[in-house]
C-alpha cells in the first residue's frame, strides 16, 4: 500500500529528534508509561509528553489505557510502511548497480 507524502512528512520529522528515536527504540522492547519512557533522559516529563504527541501523531505510537496507566506502544503497521517506502528506492537502486556490475564484468571479459 502506497504511504501518502503527508503520512510520511509526519514520521520523518518525528523521528528526525534523537529523543523520539530512543524512545522508539525503547517502545521496541515493550509498551511503557510516560514516567518509565522519561527514566533515562536528563529532560522533565513534561517534554517526554510532548515528544510522545509528536509520535502519536504521526501514528508511529498509540496510548491505551490500563486502569490509571496510559502505556504507550508502537503501531507496528506505521514502521513496516515506513522500510517498504524506503525499500522501494533501495532495491530500484540495487537492481541499477547489479545491471551496472554486469556491464563491466562484460566489458572485463571482453576487453
Amino acid at each position: 500500500m502506497a504511504v501518502d507524502d503527508e503520512t510520511l512528512d509526519r514520521a520523518f520529522t518525528a523521528l528526525g529528534d534523537p529523543v523520539r528515536r530512543a524512545l522508539i527504540a525503547r517502545l521496541s522492547r515493550g509498551e511503557a508509561t510516560v514516567n518509565e519512557l522519561a527514566e533515562p533522559f536528563a529532560i522533565t516529563k513534561q517534554a517526554i509528553s510532548r515528544h510522545l504527541q509528536v509520535l502519536e501523531h504521526a501514528g508511529l505510537i498509540s496510548r491505551g489505557r490500563d486502569g490509571q496507566r496510559r502505556p504507550c506502544r508502537l503501531v507496528p503497521a506505521a514502521l513496516e510502511e515506513l522500510t517498504g517506502w524506503i525499500d522501494t528506492y533501495r532495491l530500484a537502486t540495487e537492481r541499477r548497480y547489479r545491471r551496472l556490475d554486469a556491464v563491466l564484468e562484460t566489458l572485463e571479459e571482453n576487453g
